[in-house]
C-alpha cells in the first residue's frame, strides 16, 4: 500500500494528485516542488505519491514543509505498487492524476482507469532516450499511455508527434519549466581573480561532462587562467575525478555533490557551462540566466529557445568540441561581455521564467486533456475509456 509520511491528517480527497519516481536532486522533482509549492493548495487540494521514497531524498523536507499530503510505497515489486496506488486513486478520489516521471506514465494510466479521473503523463527530457531508458516494455507502456502528455520542450513534444509508432502519446501539451525568480536573483559578477567557470547537473553520461573537462584541458594548454567547479553528485563523479587526474586538472577542476545552495554558486561565478547530448528544458539554464550569467551550451532540446545565440550567451553544436574552446575562452577573456549577457538573460528570465506562467499553463494543460472546472462548483470531467484510446 501507500503510506502517508507527510501532510498531516489523511484527506478525504484531493484534487490534483502527483506520481513522482522519486524526490532526489534533478530538474523534474524541483519543478514538481515548484508547482506544488505555488498551486492554490485550498482549491486544488494537491497530494503527492512517491513510487521511489527515501526520507534520505533532497526534496523530502522541502515537500513536508509545504504541508502537502505525501505518501510513499511500501511494496517493492512493480505489481504491488501499481496494486496499492490504484487503491490510493481510489480513496483520494482525485480528479486529476499527474505522472511528473516517464517512467510512471503508465501507473497514473491504470490508477484513472474505471475512475472520473484525469490521466496526464510526462516527458521531462528527450522524448526516444526517455523511451529506451525506462526499459522496453515499460518504456513503450509509458509512451502510449495515458494519452496525453505534458512535455517540457517543444523539442520533445515534436519528437513524441513525430512518431510512427504506435507506442507514443496521442496528444501533446508543452509546458515550460519555472523558477523562483526571488531566490535567483541578479547579482554581480566576482570583479577580482581568474574567471570562475561553473557547470551544473547531475553527473549522468548524458549530460557529457567528459566534454567539459577536455575543453578545460585544452584551455590551459593554451595558458589561459580559470577555475572550473562541476556541482551536481552522481554516479559517475568516481569517473569524472579520475578524468580530471588523467587531464591534470587538479589545480584547476573541483568536482562537488549537490548543494542547495545553487544561487550562491552562482554569484561567484562568472559563466556556466552545459554540454549534454540531450535535453528538454534544462533548469540549470535558467538559474544561470536568472542570476545574470551568461552559458555556452550544447544547441539540444529546447535549449536554443533560451539562449540567444551571441547575445545571452553562445550556442554550439554537441560534437563541435573546438567550438566549446573558443567560447569558453572568449568569455574568459572578456568579462564585460560576460557581464552584459548575464544582464540580457536576466531580462529574458523576468519574462518568461515565472511561476504564476507554469501553473497558469499547466492547468490550461489539464483543461486540454479533458478537465472542466467551475467556479463554485466541484470539478466536473470530460473523460471517457477514450483517453486510453488509439492513436489517431
Amino acid at each position: 500500500m501507500f503510506v502517508q509520511v507527510a501532510g498531516g491528517a489523511s484527506p478525504r480527497a484531493c484534487r490534483i494528485l502527483y506520481v513522482v519516481g522519486g524526490l532526489h536532486t534533478g530538474g523534474e522533482e524541483r519543478q514538481l516542488y515548484y508547482l506544488v509549492r505555488s498551486l492554490d493548495s485550498v482549491r486544488y487540494k494537491p497530494a503527492v505519491a512517491v513510487w521511489n521514497y527515501s526520507e534520505r531524498d533532497v526534496h523530502v523536507p522541502m515537500m513536508r514543509a509545504l504541508g502537502v499530503p505525501l505518501y510513499a510505497a511500501e511494496s517493492s515489486s512493480r505489481l504491488g505498487k501499481l496494486t496499492a496506488f490504484r487503491q490510493l486513486v481510489r480513496q483520494l478520489e482525485p480528479e486529476v492524476v499527474h505522472s511528473y516521471s516517464f517512467y510512471t506514465n503508465v501507473a497514473a494510466a491504470c490508477g484513472a482507469y474505471g475512475t472520473a479521473a484525469v490521466p496526464v503523463g510526462s516527458v521531462r527530457s528527450d522524448f526516444d532516450w526517455a523511451k529506451r531508458g525506462s526499459g522496453l516494455l515499460l518504456g513503450r507502456l509509458s509512451s502510449r499511455w495515458p494519452a496525453f502528455h505534458i512535455c517540457n520542450s517543444v523539442s520533445a513534444s515534436r519528437s513524441a508527434q513525430r512518431s510512427r509508432s504506435f507506442f507514443a502519446p496521442r496528444r501533446c501539451a508543452v509546458v515550460a519549466n519555472g523558477l523562483d525568480l526571488q531566490r535567483f536573483h541578479r547579482s554581480s559578477m566576482p570583479a577580482d581573480g581568474p574567471a570562475r567557470i561553473v557547470g551544473i547537473g547531475y553527473l549522468l553520461p548524458i549530460k557529457r561532462w567528459d566534454r567539459l573537462l577536455r575543453a578545460a584541458a585544452a584551455l590551459v594548454r593554451n595558458g589561459l587562467d580559470f577555475r572550473l567547479d562541476l556541482i551536481g553528485g552522481g554516479p559517475l563523479k568516481p569517473v569524472l575525478e579520475q578524468q580530471v587526474l588523467e587531464l591534470n586538472l587538479r589545480d584547476r577542476v573541483r568536482i562537488m555533490d549537490h548543494t542547495d545552495d545553487v544561487p550562491g554558486i552562482l554569484r561567484d561565478a562568472s559563466f556556466v557551462v552545459h554540454t549534454a547530448d540531450r535535453e528538454g528544458y534544462p533548469n540549470a539554464i535558467m538559474e544561470a540566466m536568472a542570476c545574470a550569467r551568461a552559458v555556452v551550451a550544447t544547441d539540444v532540446g529546447d535549449v536554443h529557445r533560451l539562449v540567444e545565440d551571441g547575445t545571452t550567451g553562445f550556442l554550439v553544436t554537441a560534437d563541435d568540441e573546438s567550438m566549446l574552446i573558443h567560447r569558453m575562452a572568449t568569455l574568459i577573456t572578456d568579462g564585460h561581455l560576460c557581464a552584459r549577457m548575464g544582464e540580457a538573460g536576466r531580462r529574458t528570465a523576468e519574462r518568461e521564467f515565472g511561476l504564476e506562467r507554469l501553473v497558469r499553463q499547466t492547468l490550461e494543460a489539464y483543461r486540454s486533456a479533458g478537465w472542466t472546472e467551475r467556479e463554485g462548483e466541484t470539478a466536473r470531467f470530460q473523460v471517457s475509456p477514450a483517453n486510453w484510446g488509439a492513436r489517431r
